[in-house]
């Protein structure tokens, strides 16, 4: 159902199989813990689904609007809105240009879809020092997205 509804939507194939490889990984990382894996599987699935409208930072706002619409819970909606890297405070989300409030993952489903995301660089897994050096040369070495990476990647003692 949620490949189906990321076609409909229009989707590229790029995305469609970065997101089930995305779910393999949240799924891989989510049997280390008691958590709704069935809730994991379909955010991780439908986390890029802005992305059929934008690649910049928007696309995960504009996916929790697309699932709003069409009447997905909250959880899976919450998941999409805070997947971007480890999360973006309210004071990040505003100099960025976002609707002001936190983008931060909560919940631990919500932490292990963003991580997995992390994790697969296209439909490739990477490890952290990957997805470290990524960002640093995105936003520099201080940026306090950093931080926030390395302690989500401890949190989940990957």
């Amino acid at each position: 159902m949620s490949i189906r509804l990321l076609k409909e939507v229009g989707c590229p194939q790029w995305v469609i199989n970065h997101s089930k490889k995305v779910a393999e990984k949240a799924l891989e990382i989510s049997k280390n813990f008691k958590v709704d894996r069935k809730l994991i599987k379909e955010a991780a699935l439908l986390h890029d689904i802005g992305r059929c409208k934008t690649n910049n930072i928007q696309h995960g706002i504009i996916g929790a609007k697309i699932l709003k619409e069409r009447g997905y819970p909250k959880s899976i909606i919450k998941i999409v809105e805070r997947h971007i890297g480890a999360g973006i405070p309210k004071d990040e989300a505003i100099l960025l240009g976002l609707p002001p409030k936190d983008y931060i993952p909560v919940t631990l489903e919500e932490k292990i879809v963003a991580h997995a995301d992390n994790l697969i660089n296209g439909e490739k897994e990477v490890d952290i020092s990957f997805v470290l050096k990524k960002w640093e040369k995105k936003l520099g070495k201080n940026h306090p997205a950093i931080e926030r990476l390395k302690k989500l990647h401890r949190e989940l003692e990957l």
